[in-house]
């Protein structure tokens, strides 16, 4: 039997989506600064579509638990199928190179990480959520200009 969701809860939850949404774009404008694929949209809709699996898979269990005991619930393989489809789309990324280069593999990294903020909002973890933002956008920027600096450096040897 169907059920209405209460407003109110599914406000709360759309605060889980905002979260995602809003930490997942700072990764995203770092990604739109440099000029490097999957940016400030993309980023975004990477995190919240992670938040909102993870939220609905929730809502599932909740929501279905009690009345079907003969049915399993299995919120690990929801993860499971977030990283693989942002696999996908990485392999995209690094596919869609236009050279024979390695290239695409920060931006699909990226992805992975965006995921994996959107994940931790998806489950009310909001302050290992805006800590790990911070430390990816500390490795996409600070570490990929030190990474400009060494490579200027040998280049001048």
């Amino acid at each position: 039997m169907v059920t209405i969701a209460d407003p109110m809860t599914d406000l709360f939850l759309l605060l889980r989506l905002v979260v995602a949404v809003v930490l997942s774009g700072l990764i995203g404008w770092e990604r739109e600064l440099r000029g490097r694929g999957a940016g400030l949209r993309t980023q975004m809709l990477v995190g919240g579509s992670a938040a909102l699996f993870v939220i609905l898979a929730e809502a599932l269990v909740l929501g279905f638990a009690g009345d079907a005991p003969g049915i399993r619930f299995d919120v690990v393989g929801v993860l499971g199928a977030v990283v693989s489809g942002v696999a996908f789309l990485g392999a995209g990324a690094i596919f869609s190179s236009e050279r024979r280069q390695r290239r695409g593999l920060t931006t699909a990294a990226s992805m992975l990480a965006t995921a994996a903020v959107g994940v931790a909002c998806g489950l009310t973890h909001y302050v290992l959520a805006a800590g790990a933002t911070a430390i990816f956008l500390v490795v996409l920027r600070v570490l990929g200009r030190l990474k400009a600096e060494v490579l200027a450096d040998d280049e001048e040897d």
